[in-house]
């Protein structure tokens, strides 16, 4: 294995696995009071802000400090450790990645959006307290109580099922999308019925479909290019306009959304999530901080992915065997 082809994969290993280390100690942060890697400078003198007086706090922002680096290690070691891998099978693993996380992220959404939307009917019409009790209709009305144990399960349930399904089934998501609009439609105009819950569920999906395709039309190269140049460059040239595209502008995007979006408690993602934020509709749906996560996904899956269309990118422009080919219908 040449020098530059280990180097450029434990690159993208290294941007992968900053990632996920920053959404872990972001979750370790928020979820669990962990003090935060940034507190790390204030132990060592560079930070103006005071060093913790709790010795146990600076071991745990250190431990989080250096997981970065650890990470990165990790990634050279691996690179340096299989050499027979190459830069377009390094970019596969990590299309497998990010489809893992969508497919859990759709099934999630599909199940929590049939549930939720199934408890908010029952609700508003009455039938909940009959089914299930006064008391466990009283929990069912808080977002702390229908969130763990009634959402979280459901999460669950949707890795067992990703893990088996592997198709992304984004269509089945718009088609939903489509019923789910038609009975607001009918209900509406129809019968002169009209819930909270029914246009929460549209948005709750729709917002979903927008986000989590955005890494698996990235892949397939269908996101609208709006280029004067680039359809007349050659594949070598193509290939380093989407390495350098994806780092200089794909990665910092995704790292934008997710510092300022996860770098403390009151940030536009924590917050919601961290208080179970609801919309104030009455009877309505209870996922407006699932809604807020989905940026959360958005970053992650499309970090991911850059990383592959770097990797993809460089060994275009080197002219490595086993191009993968663009169906006509995905490219734009």
């Amino acid at each position: 294995m040449d020098t530059s082809t280990w180097k450029t994969r434990a690159f993208g290993w290294s941007l992968v696995a900053c990632t996920f280390i920053y959404i872990a100690n972001n979750i370790l942060n928020v979820g669990f009071e962990f003090p935060g890697a940034t507190l790390f400078y204030a132990l060592i003198g560079l930070s103006d802000g005071n060093a913790p007086k709790d010795s146990g706090a600076g071991v745990l922002s250190t431990f989080q400090f250096f997981s970065y680096p650890a990470g990165v290690l990790a990634a050279v070691l691996f690179s340096l450790k299989t050499p027979d891998r190459t830069l377009r099978g390094d970019a596969a693993s990590m299309t497998g990645i990010t489809n893992f996380i969508i497919r859990v992220a759709f099934w999630s959404v599909v199940l929590i959006g049939i549930a939720d939307a199934l408890i908010s009917f029952l609700r508003v019409e009455g039938f909940l307290d009959v089914l299930v009790g006064e008391n466990l209709t009283t929990e069912l009305g808080r977002s702390r109580f229908r969130a763990p144990y009634f959402h979280f399960p459901l999460v669950i349930l949707s890795i067992l099922i990703a893990t088996r399904v592997k198709s992304l089934g984004f269509h089945w998501l718009g088609l939903l999308i489509v019923v789910s609009e038609l009975l607001i439609v009918i209900t509406r105009f129809v019968f002169s019925y009209e819930q909270a819950y029914q246009g929460d569920l549209v948005r709750f999906w729709y917002g979903a479909l927008f986000l989590f395709s955005s890494a698996y039309t990235l892949l397939e190269d269908g996101h609208v290019r709006v280029d004067v140049f680039y359809t007349g460059f050659s594949d070598r040239m193509k290939g380093l306009v989407n390495a350098v595209g994806s780092i200089i502008l794909g990665t910092t995007l995704c790292w934008t959304i997710m510092i300022f979006g996860m770098w403390d408690k009151l940030s536009i993602i924590n917050s919601p999530i961290a208080n179970l934020e609801v919309s104030q509709s009455g009877f309505g749906m209870y996922v407006k901080f699932w809604m807020a996560g989905f940026l959360a996904i958005f970053a992650v899956t499309m970090a991911v992915q850059f990383a592959s269309t770097m990797l993809e990118g460089v060994a275009d422009f080197r002219g490595d065997p086993g191009k993968r080919e663009i169906g006509g219908s995905a490219a734009h």
